[in-house]
């Protein structure tokens, strides 16, 4: 092989080898991907764990309610929240090593399209120089004519390459771009995480304070738990008739005055806090006070004091502020849906206003010994629910 085509051959291969720093060899890919795994496999251990006290609890549903099993009930949800805490902490572990993984698979992404652009940019100055020769001369100055051809089939399949490398870059370009959006939504991942980890503390500590306080009201007797018992329901019976017989009442009334009332058109509903996991599901089997009262709608996770939003227009059916006891909102909407918001800490709004969709109506509570919690809370969250036709349906159903 001639010298030139030798030089360009070693010149390409030399530039390709992607050189990683130190501190980015200090942690391959294949280490990090065994942590990966090896997380992965804690917290299926604990997911585990969890469902043996998640059983115990849909177990102790089955039961009559009694201070006894409430107490199991309460305990195996301290058990499996003491669990999601140790999750959550190893999901934010694994995160965390995803994350570093990520980042050195832009490192050498970009070690490696570096590289090639060298080797490019020195191959195209070489090609160039052997181009630029007259073909003359060229010829004059190999040793034979064989010579002087295989040079010049050799430059063609090295353009060839050339292509050829082209291609591999934009390809390695895609794959940047792609890892560099993965560690942004790994961000963001790593951060809803640490956020539900310091609400699941909050949850953890309400939990245990909703038992004491349980204790503390019954003192220990099956007698007061029923009293206890009779009368949350009721109160719970009642507030639910109550918004019933109001939303009748207000309908009515906007039949009678739609000349005067603005009218309702927009029934298509919004979150009406940030989307975020749910404690709690409609009628959900594992509702910690499910003896009581068959759950009629969402729990959402949101901080403490969290912005409520109209998720459409409506009309205000009663704002209810119990101070110390359960506050809750009511809103009346189009083609027969209405919607109620529990453990409510501030409210903003009065009845009979109308509210635009988005309008803040009130804060977030439901933090034990908190305004507007009430009896029947372990911890901050919304309780959301919809209505059609005065009858809670499912939420999940009316919202994007």
């Amino acid at each position: 092989m001639h010298k030139l085509s030798e030089k360009i051959a070693i010149t390409y291969f030399a530039a390709c080898l992607v050189v990683v720093p130190f501190s980015a060899r200090a942690e391959t890919v294949d280490d990090l991907n065994k942590q990966i795994s090896s997380k992965q496999e804690q917290i299926q251990t604990i997911k585990d764990k969890a469902a043996i006290y998640q059983k115990n609890i849909r177990d102790k549903q089955t039961e009559a309610a009694s201070l006894k099993n409430q107490l199991s009930i309460l305990e195996n949800k301290i058990a499996k929240t003491k669990l999601d805490i140790e999750e959550t902490q190893v999901e934010i572990e694994q995160t965390q090593i995803i994350v570093r993984n990520t980042e050195l698979k832009i490192l050498a992404a970009e070690d490696k399209i570096g590289a090639e652009k060298t080797a490019l940019s020195d191959i195209l100055h070489q090609i160039y120089q052997a181009d630029s020769n007259n073909p003359i001369n060229a010829l004059l100055l190999r040793d034979s004519i064989s010579e002087y051809f295989n040079e010049v089939e050799y430059t063609k399949d090295l353009q060839i390459g050339l292509q050829s490398a082209l291609g591999n870059i934009k390809s390695e370009k895609k794959l940047l771009v792609e890892n560099k959006q993965h560690l942004e939504d790994k961000y963001a991942e790593l951060s809803k995480l640490k956020d539900d980890l310091e609400m699941e503390k909050v949850a953890q500590i309400g939990e245990n304070t909703y038992k004491e306080t349980l204790l503390v009201q019954t003192k220990k007797s099956e007698q007061k738990f029923t009293e206890l018992y009779w009368q949350t329901k009721q109160e719970q019976e009642s507030i639910s008739k109550e918004i019933a017989s109001l939303e009748k009442t207000m309908r009515a009334k906007l039949d009678q005055m739609k000349n005067q009332k603005q009218a309702l058109t927009d029934s298509s509903l919004d979150w009406p806090v940030p989307k975020n996991t749910l404690t709690a599901v409609f009628h959900d089997p594992d509702y910690p006070f499910r003896y009581i009262f068959e759950h009629p709608a969402i729990d959402i996770r949101v901080k403490y004091g969290t912005p409520i939003k109209a998720p459409a227009e409506g009309y205000v059916l009663t704002a209810k502020d119990a101070g110390m006891g359960y506050s809750y909102i009511a809103l009346i909407h189009a083609d027969g849906l209405s919607t109620v918001y529990g453990h409510v800490s501030k409210i903003f709004v009065d009845e009979d206003d109308y509210v635009a969709r988005g309008s803040v109506i009130g804060f977030t509570g439901g933090t034990p010994g908190t305004p507007g919690a009430g009896r029947l809370s372990t911890g901050p969250h919304l309780h959301f629910e919809v209505r059609l036709n005065g009858i809670p349906v499912n939420a999940l159903n009316y919202l994007p």
